[in-house]
């Protein structure tokens, strides 16, 4: 059986990526076809490896039923680029770095989350304005967008 397998990408790995990880995670567990998915996350920086996930972003988690325990931010490598087969950036900076640490996108591979909603753009930062909430439907939305992309439309979480 092939495994959709995903790796969300933003600049820290501390609060939209995980936040993207453990959404996706959840909805194909609700779903009941989390055994289908293999689901990571990871940062185009090196400023936040080890780290745990951001307090505040682990805490809209919780509100939500959602544990990110144990995961550390670590960096996004060349060899991601092989082993995934979408690479999900959450902002038009995520992407650039993205194709540069990977070398180009010659299979078309990276695209944005919020590429997958009703309102293509980014998704909003929550390190600069604190807005966890914005973040937290930023990527909800996306993740469902992209659970119906990949599932077909039928399959709403």
């Amino acid at each position: 059986m092939h495994k959709h397998r995903i790796l969300f990408v933003c600049h820290g790995n501390i609060c939209r990526s995980p936040m993207a990880e453990f959404v996706m995670k959840h909805l194909t567990e609700k779903a009941d076809i989390s055994e289908q998915y293999h689901i990571e996350s990871a940062a185009t920086s090196t400023e936040e490896i080890g780290n745990p996930v951001y307090p505040p972003a682990r805490r809209k988690l919780a509100e939500h039923g959602i544990a990110c325990k144990g995961k550390t931010a670590r960096q996004l490598r060349a060899d991601d680029y092989g082993r995934f087969d979408m690479l999900i950036g959450m902002d038009e900076w995520n992407i650039r770095n993205m194709r540069r640490m990977c070398g180009g996108d010659p299979e078309d591979k990276i695209c944005k989350l919020m590429d997958f909603t009703s309102r293509p753009g980014e998704v909003a930062d929550p390190w600069y304005t604190g807005n966890f909430e914005a973040t937290w439907r930023d990527v909800l939305e996306g993740c469902q967008g992209l659970l119906r992309h990949i599932e077909g439309k039928h399959v709403m979480p």
